[in-house]
């Protein structure tokens, strides 16, 4: 979901990079990072996921000549950028399935083939949660995509388990926005969550048993009435989330985190002990870093140390490497870059 944090670096007026150093894509201090490789130069890019095979990335970019994002797949290394969803509205969380012969991505495509409006900015900062985004399967290059089911509201930010067994998206359906799961070819599903406030941008732990997600819970009634409000219309305002893990049925749900921060995006590691996330916990505002903790939350270590922006990190199945965006060595303002490195324990 990558327009709704660039769409906030935006609002916050991010034009610096940070100071210049003799490699600017490695800090000295990022201890568990080597060989650290940029593989996007230019534009708006985030949202990078590896292919189960570990040859490859999806990912979601704004650059021209598209007005807004798009699902590409790249190499490795980089190389062979092409356009893997169809090019027309907007686009947002492709991701493998685990046989890496086909794509499971959430676009607007079938409403319109132009990008939706821009959120309202008289409401304040605000996530544009569209109704018009339906989960779309493809062929892994692209070709023959197909809605995986008919379903009105806001169908979006779903990934697959590693046991491939089961998909984990957010969704309005019910009239709010919550997590759901279903089997892999759309049929039987499930809601999970039902505290009212958001509940998205989920992942299964690598053996399937747990499922990651950031979400926030309104309580105060005046926060309430606002959460319903904008959610009628299609917005919604992540001034604050939480890390909660979960397991597939529903039940054990936990909240981890409880900072008050922007937390966002969190991937478990292959030991399934660990979760990796963005925050701007610590240096605050618009500043955001990657952190690690324990999957109940204890031990939190900051991982990155250059940039305004790191954030959606996904580590390879065998934990050698580790995928994220960053702002670091951006030549332009409102610049974000995929990166790679191989990571040390």
């Amino acid at each position: 979901m990558v327009h709704t944090i660039m769409m906030l670096l935006l609002s916050w007026g991010i034009t610096d990079t940070g100071a210049l150093r003799d490699d600017p894509i490695h800090h000295p201090d990022e201890a568990h990072f080597k060989n650290v490789r940029q593989l996007t130069f230019g534009g708006r890019n985030a949202e990078a996921y590896f292919s189960y095979d570990g040859k490859s990335l999806i990912f979601q970019s704004t650059r021209d000549p598209y007005e807004c994002d798009q699902i590409m797949r790249m190499n490795l290394d980089g190389s062979n950028q092409v356009l893997i969803s169809t090019g027309k509205g907007r686009t947002t969380c492709g991701y493998f399935f685990p046989d890496d012969k086909k794509i499971l991505y959430a676009s607007t495509h079938l409403h319109g083939v132009t990008c939706p409006p821009p959120t309202d900015r008289s409401k304040g900062y605000v996530w544009g949660v569209f109704s018009s985004y339906d989960l779309i399967v493809a062929n892994a290059d692209g070709t023959d995509p197909k809605p995986l089911f008919a379903s009105p509201g806001y169908d979006a930010e779903a990934t697959i388990s590693p046991k491939g067994d089961k998909i984990v998206f957010t969704s309005t359906r019910d009239g709010d926005l919550d997590l759901f799961t279903m089997n892999i070819d759309g049929s039987n599903v499930k809601r999970i969550t039902s505290d009212i406030g958001y509940d998205g941008g989920a992942f299964f732990s690598w053996d399937g048993k747990k499922i990651v997600y950031r979400a926030h819970h309104p309580t105060d009634p005046k926060e309430v009435q606002e959460y319903k409000e904008l959610l009628g219309n299609q917005m919604v305002k992540p001034s604050q989330m939480e890390i909660f893990v979960i397991d597939p049925d529903g039940k054990n749900k936990k909240q981890i985190t409880s900072n008050g921060a922007a937390n966002f995006a969190p991937f478990f590691h292959p030991d399934n002990k660990r979760i990796i996330f963005g925050s701007n916990v610590e240096r605050g505002g618009r500043q955001f870093d990657l952190f690690i903790m324990n999957v109940d939350g204890s031990n939190l270590k900051r991982i990155t140390r250059t940039g305004d922006f790191n954030s959606f990190p996904m580590f390879s199945k065998d934990g050698k490497k580790l995928v994220f965006v960053s702002d670091r060595n951006a030549k332009g303002s409102y610049e974000y870059n995929v990166f790679i490195a191989d990571w040390v324990d």
